[in-house]
């Protein structure tokens, strides 16, 4: 059993984020939490008083330095760390592996332990497993860390696994050297960014009496994508009745990501190092008060936050100390910085007991991501705007104020007079009514009483993956609502021919927030991505969809979204149409799509759909709703808008009323077709 008896006390539907509580040696922890980094028994700048006012309540010091300095007899003496710094809460210690590790030059690892240089008199050391645990036992600290082989995460495969099994032998030998001690001890997993290493060493060392385990290794060296994707990965792996600790991660951002994945636990430097640079994080952004705007203003360094900092100085007092130098300052900026990380914990626990947090984590994405929004360090300049481009494509802002992607070739223009998410959601979210196709239709008493079908939605077209993540978010709304018991699974099969879009827009997704998620990102990398309850998996079959489509499952909703007639003929073809009629036969579908012609409902018609006018879109007065049958046809909402047989007089007047490429006789044959279609006849 947890020497820390950690108990979750509420999760969040869609997510998996977790609020919960442990009990260490001198105090109650509530999950998630950040740790100020006292490595020196001491966090810089700060005072026990100011670490507890703003709702500190676990410390985290580092065995490396506390060994060099005062060193294991004098924490003996004082009957460990708490009565020599007289902090009464709780404190984790880690082991001085990433210490170790940053030290270059200056270390040796072999399998006793790591040899080092000290930085204080050039004394030569060797940190064993168990020196480290003996050490961490004289602190007397709450949680101890195992000593493991922090490296690179760029590092090679080879490099990762050998290090990843030194970890685990030392592992074991930090378990043995803790003998009967009482207090708790977590285990690191490591693995760079190697899937597969990641969950062997997890599988490894939970199989070991830890009381926790940490994700250790991330953060040195990868993108934050990277970083948050291998947090997501090694968290999946981990127990979920223990806590789970992320080391040294790190910013804001860092966390929210991280609290998504099943994350409890954080520390980081980043608060009272930036701190000292003048530099803090507020409701307005990532704010420099170095700058000489803030010279003059008299406003209060958030508006929105309650510390001692905000409650009773000027910004311009701020720069002002920060511009002398003097050591006020940096109190009072790490004092505010720590106040936002610890609120926003707060506000992340509370969120997963209102169960909402795929709500503030929408919300709380685009914010954290601000850099002083107040007094931008660069002001806009007026009718300039740098164009990204990568092959065929560039990213377009329209007046409005959003961004599209645009193919440079052609001309064309994806989602070009809507705002993308709205036009996404009204054309093909709303109109299947997938929120209701989601829910089991037999619930009886809050409960299913069957598994439900599959629900398969082709998303022909994937683009900028508008409209699958569309469809991604109406899952997990749903979710949050009638929670997993109740809904359909739901698969989506996205087709594209040209992933250079989506790679595009994922590259500068602070211009395209429906992005602001791990699926894009995971999709491009592996192919495929499910989310964590295996009720929803994205699939992306990327190729000729005209030569790949009869391989996938049949669909139930199509969002049909591929470039116009002009650019993208093949797509819209006739023999399209038909084939796509053909495979799906004795399974009913509805095919969503923005164009009004009249020629492509013609060409739906002539294949064998029911064709009807679909909801207005901008200045577009209509789109196209095709079915596989009259049945289909008649249950949807948009039964009343089927094209009635005056529609006939309109394709008569058309001036492009057959497919491209017909002969004559085939035109005949088309009219006789459209002519004679049941749908004129039978509605």
């Amino acid at each position: 059993m947890s020497r820390l008896n950690f108990k979750i006390e509420a999760t969040s539907s869609g997510t998996a984020a977790r609020a919960g509580r442990f009990t260490t040696l001198h105090s109650e922890v509530k999950t998630p939490v950040f740790m100020p980094v006292g490595t020196r028994a001491t966090v810089k700048g700060q005072t026990i008083e100011s670490l507890k006012e703003n709702g500190a309540q676990c410390l985290l010091a580092n065995t490396y330095h506390l060994f060099l300095r005062p060193g294991a007899e004098v924490f003996r003496k004082f009957g460990g760390i708490h009565n020599f710094m007289k902090w009464d809460g709780s404190v984790l210690t880690d082991s001085g592996g990433f210490q170790i590790f940053s030290l270059h030059k200056d270390r040796k690892m072999n399998e006793e332990g790591a040899e080092f240089k000290s930085y204080l008199d050039g004394q030569i050391f060797l940190l064993t497993p168990e020196l480290s645990i003996e050490t961490q036992k004289a602190i007397g600290s709450d949680i101890m860390m195992v000593l493991d082989q922090c490296i690179p995460s760029t590092a090679s495969y080879e490099e990762a696994k050998a290090a990843m099994e030194l970890t685990h032998r030392w592992a074991l030998r930090s378990l043995a050297a803790r003998g009967d001690s009482k207090q708790s001890m977590f285990g690191i997993v490591q693995g760079a960014c190697f899937e597969d290493l990641r969950k062997q060493s997890a599988a490894f060392l939970t199989q070991q009496p830890f009381d926790g385990f940490a994700i250790g290794g991330l953060a040195v060296g990868e993108t934050p994508e990277k970083c948050w994707e291998f947090t997501g990965i090694a968290a999946a792996c981990l127990p979920k009745e223990l806590p789970r600790y992320l080391m040294g991660v790190g910013t804001p951002i860092d966390i929210l990501e991280a609290v998504n994945c099943g994350v409890d636990m954080f520390d980081c430097i980043m608060p009272s190092q930036l701190g000292h640079r003048g530099t803090v994080y507020t409701s307005q952004g990532k704010m420099q008060l170095r700058r000489t705007v803030y010279k003059f203003s008299e406003e209060v360094l958030d508006p929105k936050c309650d510390c001692y900092t905000c409650r009773s100085y000027s910004r311009a007092y701020l720069h002002h100390l920060i511009k002398s130098g003097e050591p006020l300052g940096w109190f009072l900026l790490t004092t505010h910085n720590l106040a936002f990380y610890h609120r926003l914990m707060r506000e992340m626990r509370q969120a997963i007991f209102e169960n909402k947090f795929v709500e503030y984590y929408n919300a709380k994405r685009p914010l954290l991501l601000i850099s002083d929004e107040d007094n931008p360090p660069v002001p806009p300049r007026r009718n300039v705007v740098r164009v990204h481009r990568l092959g065929d494509y560039e990213i377009h802002h329209s007046k409005e104020g959003f961004a599209s992607i645009k193919q440079i070739s052609s001309g064309e223009i994806m989602h070009s007079v809507n705002k993308p998410e709205e036009e996404a959601n009204r054309l093909y979210i709303e109109q299947s009514d997938l929120t209701n196709k989601l829910v089991k239709d037999d619930v009886k008493d809050g409960i299913a009483s069957n598994d439900g079908p599959k629900i398969v939605v082709w998303d022909v077209g994937l683009g900028a993956a508008h409209n699958a993540m569309a469809a991604i978010r109406c899952f997990e709304n749903v979710l949050k609502e009638n929670g997993p018991e109740k809904l359909n699974k739901l698969k989506i099969i996205s087709f594209e021919c040209n992933l250079d879009p989506l790679k595009l827009a994922c590259k500068h997704n602070k211009e395209f927030p429906h992005l602001h998620h791990s699926a894009p990102f995971k999709l491009l990398k592996e192919g495929k991505w499910c989310d964590s309850t295996g009720l929803l998996e994205w699939k992306l079959v990327e190729g000729d969809y005209l030569k790949l489509f009869e391989k996938e499952e049949k669909p139930d909703i199509i969002f049909f979204d591929p470039f116009s007639p002009k650019t993208d003929c093949d797509c819209w073809s006739l023999d399209s149409f038909r084939r796509l009629f053909e495979y799906c036969k004795g399974k009913s579908f509805e095919l969503y799509t923005y164009t009004t012609s009249t020629k492509i409902r013609a060409t739906m018609l002539v294949s064998g759909m029911w064709v009807a006018k679909g909801a207005a879109t901008g200045p577009k007065e209509s789109t196209t709703i095709a079915f596989s049958d009259r049945e289909t046809a008649l249950k949807h909402k948009s039964a009343k808008d089927l094209l009635p047989k005056e529609w006939l007089d309109r394709w008569h007047r058309s001036q492009a009323q057959f497919p491209d490429s017909l002969s004559e006789d085939e035109k005949s044959e088309f009219a006789v077709k459209i002519e004679n279609h049941k749908q004129f006849w039978e509605y």
